[in-house]
């Protein structure tokens, strides 16, 4: 068992000494952190499918409002997504830099969830726009402190692949989770809204006060800097990023990477019941890959210790481009084929998002070995807000672009239009996955370089050596 401190004590040295001796994190300490991602996540799958459905169908939100609703408020996320990070980072409390944000953003976060998923009264656009505004401030507060925190539990190069594989496994559980509860109300309770409303709410609430306090007491929060970072305005931050190639070559892997998924995940119902005339299959093979895609997840953790994060992840990247173009093969006739596709999908899915998220944590321990500032919540929303733009891209492009190729979701379809859907539906994905891994090829920062980058920064906090 790794030696860690106290559960709530302040550490005196970084928390990634817990592990300096080579020793593993404690699992089940390890869980109870990543436990957080459930409360995280469970929203996700409810916001981008059903909670503007059940608005419009059943509270009368217009869906051009709707749109406009939920347009407003990505970018209101895009906006508080890097603040939040640079807040975080400057941070001084005898609780850490981290902890405040956290509880300040499920506080709010759990405020929001109760109008959002149980509204009672009038729902208007002007209290569901309220809504979402504090819901995404809450999420973004949340989130971008615990992913920088994920990224400080451990400061050794194959444990924080090991952190993010317990990480992506509880998001999945959670989405596989608010998956599933629609469609069994759907068989239960069909047509009831509320009931499906209040049960995906339900998941996010209970799982966002249980974990919550697991989260807290997990681990002991590295000690802040002994010189608390400068203030950084907008323009300046921008700048900064763009100057840090290794992020900006992290971060556009992992939009491609989102962007062939989501291109995917948009298409696929249109693809089974329209090009495989499967309407039956098209729920069923989503979660399907789903469900293998959870089991995925701790195999790419053990390939990554042999190969590295970045090899790794251009090893997923390549195997997802295969399958990929396989699908090219697919015909309405040979169903079996898309089966074992959608399997092999779910196995290859999430192995770059893990390893790149991983990186991320190593590329902010070299930035401050180069500076001497510890900017990792900033670099963390960054990863995240361009997972997050790459999601809106995807729809954004895929569903125009099958619609100029002819297809139609409503209608009849000629051949050429079902082709069309084919070829976006395959080669999109494909494409996106090769610039992914063609982005992270080569990466220098491997194990080896992060190691002397660590030995750097430990003799450096240790006055062995002066800042830059």
């Amino acid at each position: 068992m790794a030696t860690v401190l106290p559960l709530g004590r302040a550490s005196s040295t970084p928390a990634a000494d817990a592990t300096a001796d080579g020793e593993r994190l404690d699992g089940w300490r390890l869980a109870a952190f990543s436990s957080f991602a459930v409360p995280i996540y469970a929203a996700q799958m409810p916001l981008g499918v059903h909670v503007p459905a059940i608005y419009a169908q059943h509270y009368g939100i217009p869906l051009a409002t709707l749109g406009l609703l939920f347009l407003f408020e990505r970018l209101w996320g895009a906006a508080t997504d890097p603040l939040i990070g640079l807040l975080s980072d400057r941070t001084r409390s005898r609780f850490g830099r981290r902890r405040p944000w956290i509880v300040a953003g499920a506080a709010l976060y759990g405020i929001a969830a109760v109008a959002l998923f149980f509204p009672w009264g009038g729902v208007s656009a002007v209290s569901l726009g309220i809504t979402l505004f504090l819901f995404y401030l809450g999420w973004s507060m949340m989130q971008i402190p615990w992913l920088a925190w994920s990224g400080e539990i451990s400061g050794r190069y194959h444990e924080r692949t090991r952190i993010a594989t317990y990480g992506t496994v509880a998001g999945s559980s959670a989405l596989l989770l608010v998956l599933m509860l629609p469609t069994i109300i759907d068989q239960l309770r069909p047509g009831d809204a509320p009931l499906k409303l209040a049960a995906m709410g339900g998941v996010v609430l209970i799982s966002l006060v249980v974990t919550l306090a697991l989260v807290l007491r997990a681990f002991p929060e590295t000690p802040a800097p002994a010189v608390p970072v400068a203030r950084l305005p907008f323009r300046q931050a921008v700048a900064l990023i763009a100057r840090e190639k290794l992020l900006l070559r992290v971060i556009g892997s992992d939009f491609a990477v989102t962007f062939g998924q989501l291109v995917r995940s948009t298409l696929i119902v249109f693809f089974v019941t329209s090009y495989m005339g499967r309407p039956e299959w098209a729920s069923g093979l989503f979660l399907l890959q789903f469900v293998f895609g959870i089991a995925a997840g701790p195999i790419w953790m053990r390939i990554a210790l042999t190969l590295g994060k970045h090899r790794t992840a251009v090893l997923g990247e390549l195997v997802q481009v295969a399958i990929n173009l396989a699908l090219l093969l697919v015909a309405p006739h040979n169903f079996a084929l898309l089966l074992a596709l959608t399997v092999a999908q779910g196995l290859a899915q999430g192995s770059g998002n893990l390893m790149l998220r991983a990186i991320v944590a190593d590329v902010a321990d070299k930035h401050r070995l180069d500076t001497g500032v510890d900017r990792t919540a900033l670099f963390f929303s960054v990863f995240s807000l361009t997972s997050k733009a790459a999601m809106a891209a995807a729809v954004g492009v895929a569903l125009p672009l099958v619609a100029w190729l002819g297809f139609n979701p409503n209608g009849a379809n000629t051949p050429e239009a079902l082709t069309g859907l084919l070829l976006v539906f395959a080669l999109g994905p494909a494409i996106a996955h090769a610039g992914s891994a063609w982005l992270i090829h080569g990466f220098p920062l491997d194990q080896n370089r992060h190691a002397e980058i660590r030995r750097a920064l430990d003799a450096r906090e240790h006055g062995l050596i002066p800042a830059e």
